[in-house]
């Protein structure tokens, strides 16, 4: 059982933060930008979840973005651990998960109209809310991209972040068609 009774330490207060395993590392360190990334990716997601748990109309996709949630803590959790062997034995995400969302993609999008133009960020709360999250994804997998090219490692992240940076995207067309709201298009 996890207990956290105290919330500061001021061991940060010089500029530097613990990873798991026992290192400090400077709190501007790219390993610290991209599990701060995910954190703000997962906050920005409860938001969409509170939202639409007001409005039935979206509950389908409630539990997709629950467990999506408990994987970016598992993926935070992950990148915050440097020794391979520590991680081993945590959760993490994998192929399976990939295809998972993948999947999802594949149903929400299955009766969307095709895009004849770019779409704006838009078409209600629900939809506004994953957009915005789409782009916390896109910059949280820039990120890691550039933690992988330094150690090679945390390919599967890469992977299930650009995934999920999909995924957010049908999920944003999908809400606001469920709300019968136009999608803004794009005039050039």
């Amino acid at each position: 059982m996890i207990r956290i009774n105290r919330v500061y330490t001021k061991t940060g207060d010089n500029g530097s933060t613990g990873l798991i395993g026992g290192d400090r590392v400077s709190k501007d360190h790219i390993r610290i930008e991209c599990y701060g990334a995910v954190d703000e990716l997962n906050a920005s997601l409860g938001l969409v979840v509170t939202q639409a748990q007001h409005n039935n109309i979206h509950k389908d996709l409630i539990p997709i973005l629950l467990t999506t949630q408990n994987q970016l803590f598992n993926i935070g959790a992950e990148l915050a651990t440097p020794d391979r062997k520590r991680r081993e034995n945590m959760p993490c995400v994998n192929a399976k998960d990939i295809n998972d969302l993948e999947s999802h993609i594949d149903h929400f999008n299955e009766n969307l109209p095709d895009l004849t133009s770019f779409i704006l960020p838009g078409g209600g709360f629900v939809s506004s809310y994953l957009h915005l999250s789409r782009t916390i994804c896109r910059r949280t997998e820039r990120l890691t991209v550039t933690l992988h090219n330094k150690t090679h490692e945390h390919k599967t992240i890469v992977e299930y972040l650009n995934r999920l940076s999909d995924a957010l995207f049908v999920f944003g067309r999908w809400a606001s068609h469920q709300e019968n709201l136009p999608e803004p298009l794009w005039v050039p």
